[in-house]
């Protein structure tokens, strides 16, 4: 349902709101004395976003951000559910409110600028438009100052806005405390190479005294610069920073275009945090017509052993991994244990100097094995088992190398039956002066989802520009990394992910959308291989990270012999990977998070509780089953002796029955966690 109405600027006085469906949130746009565009955030009464201004700064031309006058504006209402292909939810509510402001510069130029405000019950997105135009035709912007203007020196989970990484732990800060700089040191990352100013990456999560969370995000970016947020931590004032180039352009578009939108998701509940579907919502609707040769999966993978140092990706190391005889035993234990995908890393040639930034060019050759390796017959015999191969692509960065092979490369996986692939871009660019989050990377990662879309090949990128939701329009986009993952655990020589880390993730990195973390390590002490190395959770956490982490493709990405005979591996056999129903229990930002989730095709449901370094109790409400029915609860748990640095691999299994009227105490360890599998009772 749409309802449109319009008036002019005089029917406003200059100064235009409007409302969420719920009435609790409200917008004001209006112009200050110099006729400058700002915007102010109301929820409940309450100031969240003072005011705001907005504009834009050009190469060679004036800056668009003053001298206006409001030509027009038009409200309308949008009332609508759609379908996910894939997804937390099967179906999504898309209501909301929607106010298009049309302004005009009052100077001889008369310049264009309209900006579209949508308002949900859960949050705020708005974006410019650029109309085409006399005076405005060939657009170079060097700067878009969009304000967020906090009314509070608020509680936030940040991490440093870098230029081409996201793969930082949170830091959790008053606002005022927000000093990036300090925890950036180029050069202690393959792909950390520049970060000019004190900035955060988004989604930027904060928390306010009266208890409202506010998230900072954009949607559906496209064609356009990937934003970082300024801070001004005495004025309590955030602004956008595009990510640029060595020619200090931003973006580079001709009108007419859109930006992406910049989002404000705003909750009484953390858990509403990740219920929302704003982001998703900005987002048009699905163009892939037809995305059956993809279907949501768990798989395996020849990755961990480069890590934990027992394999080599290339093939003059002391053990090729990516062998076709490993690969076999792979699909084998795979087959058996209903895991339906299998990745192999180190596969094609070109591996010797992946590392090496200045001999890394013209390396990789995404078409032609290593000897050891025979493609084909692992594509066949994984067919024979019913595990579908998964392909990698390392660019190592050479984005050059990689386009200039695209075609073959993508037709060699489509004449194969290959549908589905995992990229990866570590380090820095090629060619120079470019970044990861930078427009000329946008379009890279958007040209291979289309090249994805026409090969039938669904795309997992690692070392990835920021989920912005555009998985509603492109399906074909099933996850990424972006964050700081499990390997990380294996050799990092900060002591690995703490355990509070993937209780700050869903709050921050999860609101963009999917996350391949890889969880599922049953030998999270990591004995013999990496002495000075644990995962700092028990083992029952790591099985929780099943539902709490959302992916339509999960890793099951231990070594063979540390799941055999092991029970534990029963819940990853059970757990689903596509959900009808998604809710969030109860969760308090880097403490502790329980999450449920229900089956896609099933009367399934999972409950996954993680908790950080703190040891608690968790009531478990069970009062989204089913009312008419009884299930059988099969509960995964810490042990009573269970804990993350000392006695992190034992685990409990208990079963019982229970209805919609069960609340389960669950214990959880220091970094431990719980697993429950709901089934109807027969």
């Amino acid at each position: 349902m749409i309802v449109l109405f319009s008036c002019t600027s005089e029917e406003k006085n200059l100064l235009t709101e409007v409302l969420s469906p719920d009435k609790n949130i409200q917008v004001t746009f209006f112009l200050s004395e110099n006729q400058e565009p700002f915007y102010t955030v109301n929820y409940k009464n309450e100031k969240v976003i003072d005011s705001s201004k907005m504009g834009f700064e050009f190469k060679d031309a004036l800056p668009l951000s003053s001298n206006f006058k409001i030509k027009n504006s038009q409200e309308s209402t949008t009332d609508d559910t759609w379908d996910m292909v894939w997804g937390e939810d099967a179906q999504v509510r898309n209501h909301y409110n929607e106010l298009k402001i049309e302004l005009e510069e009052t100077s001889e130029l008369k310049r264009k600028l309209n900006i579209i405000f949508k308002v949900y019950n859960d949050g705020v997105g708005f974006r410019y438009e650029f109309p085409k135009q006399e005076h405005l035709n060939d657009v170079v912007i060097t700067d878009e100052n969009t304000e967020f203007n906090l009314t509070g020196d608020h509680k936030v989970w940040w991490i440093p806005g870098d230029w081409d990484i996201y793969e930082y732990l949170y830091n959790t800060t008053k606002f005022s405390e927000i000093d990036a700089l300090k925890y950036y040191e180029p050069g202690t990352h393959l792909g950390q190479t520049y970060m000019p100013e004190n900035a955060a990456n988004t989604p930027l999560t904060m928390k306010t005294e009266s208890g409202v969370y506010l998230s900072f995000h954009e949607a559906d970016l496209t064609d356009y610069a990937g934003m970082t947020l300024a801070v001004d931590t005495s004025a309590l004032k955030m602004k956008s920073e595009l990510v640029g180039n060595s020619q200090n352009i931003k973006v580079k578009r001709q009108t007419p275009f859109e930006t992406p939108w910049r989002t404000i998701q705003i909750a009484d509940r953390a858990g509403d945090l990740l219920e929302s579907k704003l982001i998703l919502n900005l987002n048009d609707p699905n163009t892939v017509a037809d995305m059956g040769f993809f279907k949501p999966t768990k798989y395996m993978g020849i990755w961990w052993d480069m890590h934990i140092g027992t394999g080599n990706w290339d093939y003059s190391g002391a053990y090729h991994a990516a062998n076709t005889k490993y690969a076999k035993d792979m699909i084998d234990f795979a087959s058996k244990h209903k895991i339906h995908g299998m990745l192999v890393e180190g596969w094609n040639t070109g591996w010797e100097k992946w590392w090496d930034k200045k001999n890394k060019k013209e390396h990789f050759d995404f078409v032609t094995p290593y000897p050891d390796y025979d493609l084909e017959e692992v594509v066949n015999y994984g067919k024979s088992k019913g595990v579908e191969l998964v392909m990698h692509h390392e660019t190592s960065a050479d984005i050059i190398r990689y386009e200039k092979q695209l075609d073959t490369a993508f037709a060699l996986m489509k004449k194969l039956g290959i549908h589905s692939v995992k990229t990866g871009y570590v380090g820095s660019i090629i060619p120079e002066g470019e970044y990861h989050h930078g427009q000329y990377m946008v379009n890279h990662y958007q040209k291979v989802l289309e090249k994805g879309i026409a090969s039938q090949v669904a795309i997992n990128a690692h070392e990835p520009i920021k989920a912005t939701g555009k998985r509603r329009t492109f399906p074909v986009a099933i996850s990424r990394e972006g964050v700081r993952g499990q390997e990380y655990n294996a050799w990092s020589k900060d002591g690995g992910n703490p355990p509070e880390h993937l209780t700050i993730v869903p709050f921050t990195r999860m609101l963009g959308g999917p996350i391949d973390y890889t969880p599922g390590i049953f030998n999270t002490t990591l004995k013999p291989y990496a002495e000075n190395n644990q995962i700092n959770t028990t083992l029952a956490h790591q099985l929780a990270l099943y539902v709490v982490l959302y992916s339509p493709i999960q890793m099951v990405p231990d070594l063979i012999k540390h799941y055999e005979n092991h029970l534990a591996l029963k819940f990853i056999e059970d757990v689903g990977v596509d959900w009808n129903v998604s809710k969030v229990l109860d969760a308090e930002i880097g403490d502790f998070i329980a999450v449920a989730r229900q089956e896609k095709g099933t009367e399934n449901w999972f409950v996954g509780c993680i908790t950080d370094e703190n040891k608690r109790i968790v009531k478990v409400n069970l009062d989204f089953l089913d009312d008419s029915k009884t299930y059988i609860a099969k509960i995964y748990k810490d042990a009573k002796d269970s804990h993350y640095m000392t006695n992190p691999e034992v685990y409990e299994i208990s079963e019982q029955e229970v209805n919609n009227s069960t609340v389960l105490e669950i214990d959880l360890a220091a970094g431990g966690g719980c697993a429950i599998s709901l089934m109807p009772k027969k």
